[in-house]
């Protein structure tokens, strides 16, 4: 019975009893195909015409090794084929001067990949089209070495590269990387299915940079340890509303709340998370938060006659010692209030009251 050929390598399959004293040479052929498989290296000019590579049984062959090497100046796009029905990983350096052509590496009747210029990637042939996995930048010793390409497995692909993304597709976070004219510096962490936060994004120029963090639902940013705080610019709700029987303090949308239509009543403050999340569930024991209320009084001085945190009534410590019994007519009055959380649902409160006219 004549010999068989392997699927992928095509190394020869011999049978037993057949080749007598040649058994060793056909070995040797054999493990000759295996190094060229796993290491051999080869350089394959592109320059004017597209190439196809072969597997030929029991013969060293371009198609059987690790890492091509592409070389030459493109006369035009140029694909490289490699053989159908042959499973392999490649190892694909890009060393030609591309002029704006493209070059891809691809099987004989399927698809393949565009080899981004001047990289080196790592691609597979599943035995009916090529597959990228990733790429790694060229580099020398005065050079940082960069991640870049798509790296696809188990659902994940990976992209860095000026301009491009990581995506975790498993766990729907997305992370950007770019590089334009109008944005020199630029990187966003997303939930890139559905598009919720945590959300990280940073955006701007060689000038100025903002930087914008969003938690998820009511989660807070933690800053721990020292810091710094230069600027700060507190979100305010300005409103032609006016001020009258229980006003609602979404303390997650804004530090100042200003009402610009004269009052129309005394009113009572009633401050909360939102209109899902009380104070009490986004904030913990030892912590404190600082809010402002202004209102517009026309003729009449209404003014806040009661304080309530997520509904229920609580007595603010006034400064200078007393409450309010009035406000100021034809002003806009200001009530600052400092909230702490002294323990599960309880509060303490100190509040001021400004007239600005």
């Amino acid at each position: 019975m004549a010999s068989s050929y392997s699927t992928d390598l095509k190394l020869e399959l011999m049978v037993t009893g057949e080749n007598s004293g040649t058994w060793g040479d056909k070995t040797n052929t054999n493990l000759n195909l295996i190094q060229q498989a796993i290491a051999g290296y080869e350089a394959i000019d592109v320059a004017s015409a597209d190439v196809t590579l072969t597997m030929d049984n029991a013969a060293l062959s371009n198609a059987r090794n690790m890492v091509l090497s592409l070389t030459g100046t493109l006369a035009g796009t140029r694909v490289v084929n490699v053989p159908d029905g042959v499973e392999k990983t490649y190892i694909v350096a890009d060393n030609t001067t591309r002029s704006g052509n493209t070059l891809t590496i691809k099987t004989v009747s399927g698809t393949g990949v565009t080899i981004p210029e001047g990289k080196t990637i790592l691609v597979y042939s599943d035995g009916t089209n090529i597959n990228d996995v990733f790429f790694l930048a060229n580099v020398s010793e005065d050079t940082t070495p960069q991640l870049g390409g798509d790296l696809d497995a188990n659902g994940n692909n990976i992209l860095i590269d000026g301009g491009n993304s990581i995506n975790d597709e498993n766990d729907l976070e997305q992370i950007k990387f770019a590089t334009t004219a109008s944005a020199v510096n630029e990187f966003t962490v997303t939930n890139a299915a559905t598009g919720n936060a945590p959300e990280v994004s940073a955006t701007g120029d060689d000038t100025n940079i903002d930087l914008n963090l969003t938690p998820k639902g009511i989660g807070r940013v933690t800053l721990n340890g020292a810091g710094k705080i230069e600027h700060v610019a507190e979100k305010a709700t300005v409103t032609a509303t006016a001020a009258s029987g229980t006003v609602n303090y979404d303390v997650t949308t804004q530090a100042v709340l200003y009402y610009t239509s004269n009052a129309s009543g005394n009113w009572t403050l009633n401050i909360r998370g939102d209109g899902t999340n009380s104070l009490d569930s986004i904030m913990d024991t030892g912590e404190s938060i600082t809010i402002a209320h202004l209102v517009t009084n026309g003729g009449t001085a209404y003014y806040n006659s009661a304080v309530q945190v997520d509904g229920a009534s609580i007595t603010p410590e006034w400064q200078g010692g007393t409450a309010p019994s009035g406000g100021n007519t034809n002003s806009v009055d200001v009530y600052t209030y400092t909230v702490f959380k002294t323990g599960a649902a309880t509060f303490s409160a100190f509040a001021s009251l400004q007239q600005y006219a």
